[in-house]
């Protein structure tokens, strides 16, 4: 999987889809599909999607929506000109009256004439911008997932969604965090700049060295945790809702759509 995610890195954003598509890839997206959006996934029977979304609205750090299916339509058309939600994404988290039943990497089977996909911002897409300015960016390098925890920051609840705001974590070299904020403001559609800077602690995170989600990712001397909104924040509301179905990706585990990381809209035009 090591030797096919580098070949992945230089290949085109319809090349790495493909791959993905045939089940030949199953591991993280980090660092692939470069200069395209990354997206989180949340897929729900459309008599929540009103629910859901206006749960996105409240939280647009943690969850910046870039698109939504049409009822019963797996194809994301205004993300891409060739994406089924089904098929596209390494692996898909399958949730069971809020408790995770099964991790797969085809939904075909379990898609239903009612379901709504939602797409939400990731923030591998400014990781590019920070890896060409120069910013190591560690789980890229070691090709691992981004560690994410869950903080004591509390989303504003819609219907039955709600919960903690999920972080992501990277350990930023203390002589290189004002240019990493700004990076990273520049993408408000990828979490835009981080939550918090600093302690973990602060944020209810008891042990950095022990992530909820994600791998373990050293924090060297000389360098400061910096805690950025993360997409898995929708799957902890979803979880709390406890929906007879729905599905997400699997963190880490995005979909690469064709959409620039740095396009003023997130609608492709036919």
């Amino acid at each position: 999987m090591s030797q096919m995610f580098n070949q992945l890195k230089l290949q085109s954003t319809t090349a790495v889809r493909a791959q993905i598509r045939a089940c030949a890839y199953e591991g993280h997206t980090a660092g692939l599909g470069k200069n395209n959006l990354q997206a989180n996934l949340a897929i729900l029977p459309a008599k929540y999607a009103l629910d859901f979304m206006r749960f996105c609205q409240r939280n647009p750090k943690p969850c910046p929506l870039v698109g939504v299916s049409d009822t019963g339509n797996p194809l994301m058309q205004t993300l891409g000109r060739d994406i089924d939600i089904r098929t596209d994404i390494p692996a898909y988290y399958v949730y069971r009256d809020g408790a995770l039943a099964e991790t797969v990497t085809d939904i075909t089977a379990l898609w239903q004439d009612d379901f709504v996909a939602f797409a939400l911002g990731c923030s591998f897409t400014f990781e590019h911008a920070l890896e060409q300015a120069g910013i190591a960016v560690w789980h890229i390098a070691n090709n691992t997932t981004v560690p994410m925890f869950a903080s004591n920051i509390p989303t504003v609840s819609a219907g039955p969604f709600g919960g903690a705001t999920v972080v992501s974590m990277r350990a930023i070299r203390d002589d290189q965090l004002d240019e990493v904020v700004a990076i990273s403001k520049r993408f408000p559609m990828a979490h835009g700049a981080p939550l918090h800077i600093g302690d973990p602690a602060a944020i209810g995170i008891k042990n950095i060295a022990a992530p909820d989600w994600g791998d373990p990712a050293p924090v060297p001397d000389g360098t400061t945790p910096v805690f950025w909104a993360c997409g898995v924040t929708p799957q902890v509301a979803i979880m709390q809702a406890k929906l007879p179905i729905s599905i997400t990706h699997k963190p880490g585990h995005m979909l690469i759509t064709d959409v620039a990381d740095d396009a003023e809209t997130t609608i492709l035009q036919p």
